[in-house]
């Protein structure tokens, strides 16, 4: 099958959990069989693209628009900055391609349907797909609950939600199909739009896989936290956590390493406030730092969907400490294999709790080692995406207005 893949830019460097589930996702849809044409802003910086990647690439000519251009849209700020005049051009030139199917990756390419749906009224159209990171609406919405900034922010905010609310709803319910990441995600897609098929797609892992089986002797006090804090959902839950840890980590002779991108006012500010916190910023291996942890921790009040880097911990054999709803889209044989609370406070002292256990904490490891191995193939994604479409391209397409602010 021919399909055209529209995103926001070339998903590289692969250093987000967004980017890694599109790289990989459009990898094994054109592994499995399909012509993959992808179209997006270039990555920065370009030489991150690798040489051999299966698709086509049509760049988009230009940057995507600042922050301060796309709060004056109608539209939310990643669909805003992204929806230039030049990537609306080449969208209608696209259009008049002929194509099996179309993915618009991510609530912000919302923008860009518009022209596919058109061609329905000739029986013409292709199967569009939307490949959802997340349920955006609910992840906002908890963004915007437990967020503890400033109110001129926190108003911001509200209304990015408000405006990402209707976009998320307008392509799940003008699509043929959407993917969704973890089970309670898809859930609520169906609720959103519920004569649009759906499939759950969660992500794959093709990483390092540690070959230790129990925790090496001498092993420090030390749990580490691995991510991109530069969305504001992932730096407020880092704040968060430290907050409610820190002072019981040092009582209790812990340390914390957080480890990945961080805004140098945030890194600068949990420095000074924290005692058994370091903070080590972007690093080119992680593996060391995975060496010498006892427990890798998830502790994300704000935000949804399934967490990348709950793989990264374990097929690094470490066990995991997470809050328990943070870990959606797991089965319950690996959550069993986890230790979890409710609240921030509790998962703190859940792990001073289990630190020094090194019987349960190789027992927990293994036992999600074990759970994990023949579950996370993205070749097994790239196929059941491809069925999908097959299936939808059996339906009739509902008729939908083509129509979404701008």
């Amino acid at each position: 099958m021919k399909g055209l893949w529209i995103a926001r830019a070339q998903p590289f460097p692969l250093d987000t959990g967004d980017r890694i589930y599109t790289a990989r996702l459009l990898r094994a849809v054109a592994q499995a069989g399909a012509d993959i044409t992808f179209t997006g802003f270039a990555s920065t910086p370009p030489d991150a693209v690798p040489a051999d990647w299966p698709v086509r690439w049509r760049l988009v000519p230009g940057a995507p628009r600042g922050t301060a251009r796309a709060l004056l849209s109608r539209m939310p700020l990643v669909a805003a900055a992204h929806a230039t005049p030049a990537y609306r051009r080449l969208v209608e030139e696209l259009a008049r391609e002929s194509w099996d199917f179309v993915v618009f990756d991510q609530y912000g390419l919302g923008w860009a349907v518009a022209p596919f749906l058109r061609r329905r009224a000739d029986g013409s159209a292709p199967v569009l797909v939307h490949v959802a990171h997340d349920h955006e609406a609910s992840v906002y919405a908890s963004l915007v609950r437990g967020f503890q900034g400033s109110r001129l922010k926190h108003a911001g905010l509200w209304q990015n939600w408000l405006k990402t609310r209707a976009i998320e709803r307008h392509i799940a319910r003008t699509v043929d199909l959407v993917t969704a990441i973890t089970p309670e995600d898809a859930d609520k897609f169906r609720l959103d739009a519920p004569a649009t098929a759906g499939v759950v797609l969660t992500p794959g892992y093709d990483g390092a896989v540690s070959t230790r089986t129990q925790l090496p002797p001498g092993t420090p006090r030390n749990v580490l936290m691995v991510g991109n804090y530069h969305w504001v959902a992932k730096s407020e839950n880092l704040r968060q956590f430290v907050a409610a840890a820190d002072a019981l980590f040092h009582r209790n002779g812990i340390t914390l390493h957080v480890v990945g991108g961080i805004p140098q006012e945030l890194a600068a500010q949990l420095r000074r406030s924290s005692r058994a916190t370091v903070i080590h910023g972007f690093v080119d291996d992680v593996a060391p730092h995975f060496a010498n942890a006892r427990l890798a921790i998830v502790p994300e009040a704000i935000g949804g969907g399934f967490k990348l880097k709950f793989l990264d911990y374990i097929f690094h054999r470490v066990a995991v400490a997470t809050l328990a709803h943070a870990a959606a889209g797991l089965p319950p044989e690996i959550r069993a294999s986890m230790v979890q609370s409710p609240d921030l406070a509790g998962l703190a002292q859940a792990i001073v709790d289990v630190v020094d256990d090194e019987a349960r904490l190789d027992a927990l490891q293994q036992r999600a080692f074990a759970a994990a191995q023949s579950r996370y193939r993205w070749t097994d994604r790239g196929h059941a995406l491809l069925a999908a479409v097959r299936a939808a391209r059996a339906q009739p397409h509902a008729a939908v207005p083509a129509q979404q602010g701008a």
